[in-house]
């Protein structure tokens, strides 16, 4: 094998000198005549080699995955703050795709209920929210397995907005290819359907086979090598996405799932796709240390919501308490909804708790008067106000 020599690495087998590429797979000519990837068998257990800094970054970034699990555990109750987690990576994610709608759009929205004009590109992170919550709900009785994935694709993608027919839950039939208009013009063309079959199989194997492989580092080579395949027509970046949080969760490093890299991705979003360029070339570290630097940021991003989460509940429960008896139940009953849905009319105020609309008016009323809602829109007439838990939210919107 023909490489260059830049470092050195540290591993289970002892300490040597490691190098910048390990062939991964190679162009192989079709009869159409493009070249198509076409991956090598999977891992590459034999060759790849771990960097010092590269371990020190998987330590670092599992030191604070336990942090992040023991901060989340403490929040008041964790199901009232997962959908905004989900919320932010689903935007975030479809974001990268080109949608433009943002988090604050798609919680205005969310729970309208028929969905028949929304905006396509809130309906796309609806679509993405939809599937994230159905695959954590099904990953408690069925395995992280290729049928899973593709029930994963079949609820991101059923009804949603595609520039192709996407065939929801059912893996490509035909060749695929990513920048350009054709294969022979294309920026990079995936295996051909039969090759991608085999690599797809090997994937699965790789997922459950007990290995030397750290966690973090199997994480970030199941994405890149699933992108890698582009199994599907349309959806691959979103469903590879996700995978990535199934995976931590079925791993056990995160007992509640609130680590989401789209947001880091997007942030560096040209560098995510240099990166996964660079993988299907062989450089598999350089991609794993930019996936690890990913699972850090994130960590610390998280952490710092969940702290902030827990200091705010404390906050408002302590002007909640001050109120009447009677007042502070239907209040506190209110304030548990606003953690799902932080933007509010007064007919959901009124479906919450069952008040009149007179009440539920007063109930927002109170919740202003102690600085805890305020309006979304000026000037708006009440029954078509909405209100905002800003501080809330906040905690949810990158700078």
């Amino acid at each position: 094998m023909n490489s260059t020599e830049i470092g050195e690495y540290t591993n289970s087998i002892g300490t040597g000198e490691y190098v910048d590429t390990l062939k991964i797979g190679e162009y192989v000519p079709q009869a159409s005549g493009y070249k198509a990837f076409v991956p090598d068998p999977f891992p590459p257990t034999k060759e790849m080699k771990l960097t010092k800094k590269l371990l020190s970054a998987h330590t670092e970034a599992v030191h604070l995955l336990g942090k992040l699990d023991g901060v989340a555990d403490r929040l008041p109750d964790r199901d009232w703050f997962l959908m905004m987690f989900i919320s932010k990576d689903a935007s975030s994610s479809s974001q990268i795709e080109g949608t433009n709608a943002t988090i604050l759009d798609v919680i205005e929205r969310h729970n309208i209920e028929p969905r028949p004009n929304l905006p396509a590109d809130v309906d796309d992170i609806i679509h993405y929210i939809d599937a994230l919550d159905y695959g954590l709900k099904r990953a408690h009785e069925f395995p992280f397995s290729l049928r899973f994935i593709r029930e994963l694709h079949g609820k991101l993608m059923a009804n949603a907005r595609t520039t192709q027919f996407s065939y929801p839950g059912e893996f490509r039939t035909s060749q695929n290819w990513i920048g350009g208009t054709r294969p022979d013009n294309a920026r990079f063309v995936p295996p051909p359907v039969p090759e991608m079959h085999r690599a797809l199989g090997d994937l699965e194997m790789f997922i459950h086979e007990e290995d030397e492989f750290l966690v973090l580092v199997k994480a970030g080579l199941l994405h890149a090598q699933f992108e890698t395949i582009h199994p599907f027509t349309d959806g691959n970046g979103r469903t590879g996405r996700m995978l990535i949080t199934m995976y931590l969760w079925r791993e056990k490093l995160l007992s509640t799932p609130v680590l989401y890299l789209s947001s880091f991705f997007r942030q560096h979003q040209q560098l995510y796709y240099e990166k996964l360029a660079g993988y299907s070339a062989g450089k598999l570290i350089e991609w794993l240390d930019f996936f690890l630097e990913g699972i850090i940021s994130t960590a610390n991003s998280a952490i710092s919501t969940c702290i902030g989460i827990s200091e705010l509940h404390d906050r408002d429960l302590k002007k909640i308490y001050a109120l009447g008896k009677t007042a502070a139940k239907s209040t506190m009953e209110i304030l548990e909804n606003l953690y799902r849905m932080p933007i509010v009319g007064i007919a959901d105020i009124v479906k919450w708790t069952g008040f009149s609309s007179k009440g539920g008016y007063r109930a927002i009323e109170r919740l202003v008067e102690m600085q805890i809602l305020k309006p979304l829109k000026t000037g708006e007439h009440v029954y078509r106000q909405k209100w905002i838990y800003g501080d809330y939210l906040a905690l949810f919107i990158d700078e």
